[in-house]
């Protein structure tokens, strides 16, 4: 049986369309590596590899590690801002320009 970490990491990734493979080579870590997290029922990954995971899932890692979260608007905000915070400066701008042209009334 699962655990909680693992059935939300295979619905994400389901729901992303990436397969065990495409997700091990985001995230760093082996296609057997991610079967286990999703299928052992005692996984336990590093802080680190947690991140990766989350982070190519578009997550908080907090979503995956609290089995009472449940996927929200303010957790898909919060991994947005995330991702967003990591970009160079420029890319930055770019992304506030394309929010401003989606929020023009026509």
């Amino acid at each position: 049986m699962s655990s909680s970490l693992g059935e939300k990491i295979r619905e994400l990734r389901l729901k992303k369309g990436l397969s065990l493979e495409k997700l091990g080579e985001l995230t760093d870590t082996s296609k057997s590596y991610i079967w286990e997290l999703e299928n052992r029922k005692s996984a336990n990954p590093t802080a680190d590899k947690l991140a990766k995971i989350s982070h190519a899932l578009g997550v908080t890692t907090d979503y995956l590690t609290n089995d009472e979260a449940k996927l929200s608007t303010n957790i898909l905000q919060e991994a947005f801002f995330r991702k967003f915070k990591l970009l160079n400066e420029s890319d930055q701008k770019k992304m506030v320009q394309l929010v401003d042209l989606w929020s023009k009334p026509e």
